[in-house]
């Protein structure tokens, strides 16, 4: 039995019947990180020695039956934005390279208490910036399904780990797409909550009012059990919501009879890929057949929302990043005075990237411009949501294209900043808003790679779009496929 391909609640049962041991499941993932990861480069740390201690005593709550949780006895991979107490935490950035956090972010904590094995942290574009997982300051990361391709960004490390059986399930964050988009490009199952219903806590913050916290598994079920593990108010994020947390995995089996499917004719315009509009197209009707109810809806806005976002997520980055100035934590340059120090360390500490973004934010947020760019660009974010407010009274969930197109070749767009931002059309309006989405594999084109399904819900209706992504994943076959692009 190939102990790593296994999903999470079949791994989980097999746990709870001491059918296999925590540590045969952290060791067969282990094996496969040593014969894969030279080829996809998915992971920039891994603690072997503390995710075996971590799994023997699981193995002993496990052999005392001290707990039952879905997580219990679990390998899983974190994004390296997650602050990890003792653990090397770089946010893919060389200004944080030997950064060591003093505390676990709120949801390391919550899968920890839950009995989660944590293997390591995956790599991404460097501060969350980026949707191809090339813009780390240490390697690029390569999709499974083809070493040529990018596995999607900026979550790509985790997306990629998860495709190829170097973890179980992990966590990522999502400032615009940042998990669904990886999750399409690499085939497997990626989940963005409602902004508020996960702590974000000891995230290394990109864009504040947008960033969020979510799942990524290999099918649906595992991401609805993870979700409820990392879900809940904080009493250290302010912006986290108090609201109880559904069961979510109690409901999946609900039927979508009835169900209201909303399409919103601007997500399918020219610029779309052929085979990936197809794929959609017959996930749609295996929707309908089941009794769905689908009708064409309406977004008027969507055609400014990249352009809102990029003022208005590169305006959070610039006050965010502010901090990293080689006096508190983090890289510092040798310089002659202070002025100096601050300069030379956010040069050489920076990617390219980041620094585009921090002075694109600047710009916009300084004086003469603010009204121009961010004051009316905020105003068009509430424009955006509104649309998805009127949506919603005609519909329950909203389905769409997670990509434009399939993972394009490293390197393809490297050069070009825009068509690089233009990755996420898709993806972005739901940040702007603040609404959860849900990608799930639903074919693939002519080159073998995967295509991504969007599910979009209501606020805080998690719920719903889990239910019908494991309705689909229950008819279809798609998110049981394999990438054969790495050796076994």
């Amino acid at each position: 039995m190939n102990l790593a391909a296994l999903t999470l609640h079949v791994a989980g049962e097999k746990l709870r019947a001491g059918e296999i041991t925590s540590t045969e499941l952290t060791e067969a993932v282990f094996q496969r990180i040593a014969a894969s990861d030279e080829q996809i480069h998915a992971y920039l740390t891994l603690d072997r020695e503390g995710a075996l201690d971590q799994a023997r005593r699981a193995d002993a709550r496990l052999r005392a039956k001290d707990g039952d949780a879905p997580l219990l006895g679990i390998p899983m991979a974190l994004k390296d934005n997650f602050l990890t107490q003792g653990l090397r935490t770089t946010a893919a950035s060389k200004i944080l390279g030997d950064f060591i956090p003093t505390f676990d972010a709120t949801t390391v904590q919550k899968i920890r208490a839950a009995g989660a094995v944590i293997v390591g942290k995956t790599n991404l574009d460097e501060f969350a910036m980026g949707s191809s997982a090339e813009n780390s300051a240490f390697f690029p990361t390569r999709n499974p399904w083809n070493l040529e391709r990018i596995p999607g960004g900026s979550s790509g490390g985790s997306a990629a780990a998860v495709a190829a059986d170097q973890a179980i399930a992990a966590l990522g964050t999502d400032t615009g797409g940042s998990i669904r988009q990886p999750a399409a490009c690499c085939g497997i199952v990626g989940l963005k909550p409602t902004y508020g219903r996960v702590s974000r806590y000891g995230i290394i913050a990109f864009a504040s009012s947008m960033d969020q916290v979510g799942p990524m598994a290999k099918d649906v079920r595992d991401a609805a059990l993870v979700l409820e593990a990392i879900a809940g108010q904080d009493p250290a994020d302010s912006t986290s919501v108090k609201r109880s947390v559904p069961r979510y995995s109690a409901e999946l089996s609900r039927e979508v009879k009835g169900l209201r499917v909303g399409i919103p004719k601007e997500y399918f315009v020219s610029g779309l890929q052929a085979e990936v509009e197809q794929a959609v197209r017959r996930a749609i009707r295996e929707l309908e057949n089941s009794g769905a109810l689908i009708e064409e809806i309406s977004l008027p806005h969507t055609g400014y929302a990249v352009a809102v976002y990029y003022i208005v997520a590169t305006a959070e980055a610039s006050s965010n990043l502010a901090r990293y100035d080689g006096m508190r934590y983090g890289g510092r340059a040798s310089a002659r005075d202070l002025t100096e120090t601050y300069r030379v360390t956010r040069d050489e500490g920076f990617g390219a990237e980041v620094k585009r973004r921090i002075m694109l934010g600047t710009y916009a947020l300084s004086a003469g411009y603010y009204d121009a760019y961010y004051l009316k660009a905020q105003r068009v974010r509430t424009l955006i949501k509104r649309d998805f407010d009127e949506a919603f009274k005609h519909c329950d969930v909203i389905v769409t294209p997670t990509t434009a197109t399939t993972a394009f070749k490293i390197g393809e767009k490297i050069q070009d900043p825009l068509q690089m931002y233009l990755s996420d059309i898709y993806t972005i309006s739901i940040n702007l808003a603040g609404l959860p989405a849900l990608s799930l594999p639903c074919g693939f084109d002519s080159g073998g790679m995967p295509i991504g399904m969007q599910l979009i819900g209501k606020h805080f209706d998690e719920t719903t779009i889990l239910r019908v992504g494991h309705h689909y994943e229950q008819a279809t076959e798609w998110h049981k496929k394999k990438p054969p692009a790495i050796k076994n």
